[in-house]
């Protein structure tokens, strides 16, 4: 399959659904609104909502109810990025190519955004008639998912790992258990959640957990080693700024060369989880390939 149509397809269908349901750049309060549309649409690429688009259609092909619960992880992960970037966390200038959020808007307006997408994220997976025909239970158990992927014992506690453990010498097995939670468990979550929404049994769904869970780490080994070998052109932020924050990754321990076949190991065991699926897994599979082969 041609990958690269598959995601500029999904992409599109994402952003056309996230235009759809985000308030316009007038509407009040419209510093708000404009602060969270400046980042949401800056260019990303989508990839949590389509890992979960994709998963549904590998347990029961194209699905409408799918579209709008996976557009939530979008919001998440928008919302984290704008965080990221504060001066109290990772002081970014650039992201995607433009001015971060608070470099334009200020930062009490730049958390504010991001404690509002967060906050949209839930009241549209709550949302019943935007996903008439889910099961109650499915979509309750979506909810959850949505909250374990990004709270306090998914994303948001890997971060406060990577805070803590910044000019600390931590070791390879920290490195890992950190870059599952603050990476790992937001595309734990994606992946789970198109599962749930196509009805994955409990077998499928431990399959698909797996193939997320090693998919997820080599998504932050291949982010270390761009952060090295990238350009600022390509990133669209500057490069280099783990080493000047004095942070341990990967290529820290493994080098470039070692880092790039620890993440090929982790994307051969994704796709061997995914072996008793059919070819509608096929996206998943070639997700998985993208991963290390991207250059963002």
């Amino acid at each position: 399959m041609d990958i690269k149509h598959y995601l500029e397809q999904k992409r599109q269908d994402v952003d056309r659904f996230l235009e759809s349901i985000m308030p316009a750049e007038d509407a009040r309060p419209a510093t708000l609104h404009k602060a969270m549309r400046y980042s949401l649409f800056a260019g990303g690429k989508r990839v949590r909502p389509i890992l979960a688009i994709a998963a549904c259609e590998a347990i029961r092909g194209t699905s409408p109810l799918i579209l709008p619960l996976a557009s939530t992880l979008e919001l998440i992960h928008t919302y984290s990025l704008i965080h990221d970037d504060l001066p109290a966390m990772d002081n970014d200038d650039y992201r995607r190519g433009k001015l971060t959020n608070h470099k334009v808007f200020g930062e009490a307006m730049a958390i504010l955004a991001g404690d509002a997408l967060l906050t949209m994220a839930f009241d549209l997976a709550s949302r019943l008639e935007l996903v008439n025909g889910l099961d109650p239970r499915a979509q309750v158990q979506v909810i959850q998912e949505l909250a374990a992927g990004s709270g306090n014992v998914g994303m948001v506690g890997g971060q406060v790992a990577d805070i803590e453990a910044e000019g600390k010498d931590i070791d390879p097995a920290t490195l890992e258990r950190m870059h599952r939670w603050k990476t790992g468990k937001l595309i734990r979550a994606s992946v789970r959640i198109g599962g749930i929404v196509g009805g994955a049994t409990d077998r499928q769904l431990d399959h698909l957990t797996a193939y997320a869970e090693d998919i997820g780490l080599a998504f932050q080994i291949a982010d270390d080693v761009l952060n090295i070998v990238g350009t600022r052109e390509e990133l669209g932020k500057d490069a280099n700024t783990d080493a000047s924050r004095g942070k341990k990754t990967y290529p820290t321990f493994f080098g470039v060369d070692g880092s790039r076949k620890l993440a090929e190991e982790r994307i051969a065991s994704a796709i061997a989880h995914l072996k008793d699926f059919d070819r509608k897994a096929d996206p998943l599979r070639e997700l998985a390939r993208y991963i290390t082969a991207r250059k963002n």
